[in-house]
């Protein structure tokens, strides 16, 4: 028998907290109708080395708030078609585990195009309920410019035949192509060939949003690049442009406390290890992910 403290304390945890008791209910301000699924950008995995997530505490965050999340794996370097392949699958497994016709991808950098692809050219359109783009290199970024054209063509096949060799051995990459990953997040690729062929489908709502370093990044790894990208093509986060990041909606960029350096391209995604002045990563996913559900996705 419950006794009268008891039922007391769920008194008054309905009054003051109505719908925290039973999960589930539209209370919780991440219970999109659709599932959620984050996309990974080149470079990395979900898992790095079995100790670093690439969304470091975003997961956690967003499912504390209700949302049904699930977190998709495919080689950090290869072509996109191939990654839109390998996503696609998993996708599927989304939405048969789920039993939902429909989810809403989030992606960064790199996963930002793959998923893309997968809409417009794999047949996920119609189920697909919205597309969220974070730091992605919609128009390419002049950093894979400066790499390919820096390199003999004999140095471009030794250097990207090594990181391959990284990537399958260390990272677990299924027959990786770091050279065409290169290549297909190049400005002239991108603006020329892969845009033209990866339309916006109807019915999927596509949004997007900016990071910018403004004068450093406490990551320190990406310095070099944002200047290169500063002086190539304006306002980056270290390694893509505030305007290449524009697609759909374009919802805004994220820059930090007014003091602090900035927000960089790794920073996005609560690396490394959440410390971005001005920036509270989870908190900030949780923010998209809560007006999606207020938008009905």
């Amino acid at each position: 028998m419950i006794n009268r403290s008891v039922c007391s304390a769920i008194f008054l945890s309905l009054l003051l907290f109505p719908g925290t008791l039973f999960a589930g209910g539209n209370t919780y301000p991440c219970a999109t109708n659709y599932p959620i699924v984050l996309a990974h950008g080149m470079g990395a995995t979900d898992d790095m080395l079995g100790v670093i997530d690439y969304w470091w505490g975003i997961e956690g965050a967003l499912e504390d708030e209700g949302a049904n999340v699930y977190v998709t794996a495919v080689n950090c370097m290869d072509s996109t078609a191939n990654k839109a392949i390998q996503f696609k699958r998993q996708y599927l497994q989304v939405l048969a585990v789920t039993g939902k016709s429909k989810a809403n991808i989030i992606g960064h950098s790199h996963g930002t195009i793959y998923t893309r692809y997968a809409i417009s050219n794999l047949g996920l359109a119609s189920k697909v309920a919205s597309h969220t783009s974070m730091c992605g290199p919609h128009r390419g970024s002049a950093v894979a410019d400066v790499i390919i054209n820096v390199l003999p063509d004999s140095g471009k096949w030794l250097v990207g035949a090594a990181l391959d060799v990284v990537y399958a051995f260390l990272l677990g990459d299924s027959n990786p192509n770091s050279l065409a990953n290169a290549y297909d997040v190049s400005r002239p690729y991108m603006n020329n060939v892969f845009n033209p062929n990866t339309p916006n489908m109807a019915g999927v709502y596509y949004q997007s949003w900016a990071t910018k370093i403004k004068t450093m990044t406490p990551d320190l790894v990406l310095q070099p690049t944002w200047l290169l990208l500063l002086f190539y093509e304006g306002a980056n986060d270290g390694l893509v442009s505030v305007n290449s990041a524009k697609w759909g909606s374009f919802r805004g960029t994220e820059e930090g406390a007014w003091w602090a350096g900035g927000v960089s391209h790794i920073n996005a995604i609560n690396h490394f290890f959440g410390i971005t002045p001005g920036f509270d990563a989870p908190q900030f996913y949780v923010d998209i992910v809560s007006d999606l559900k207020n938008k009905g996705y």
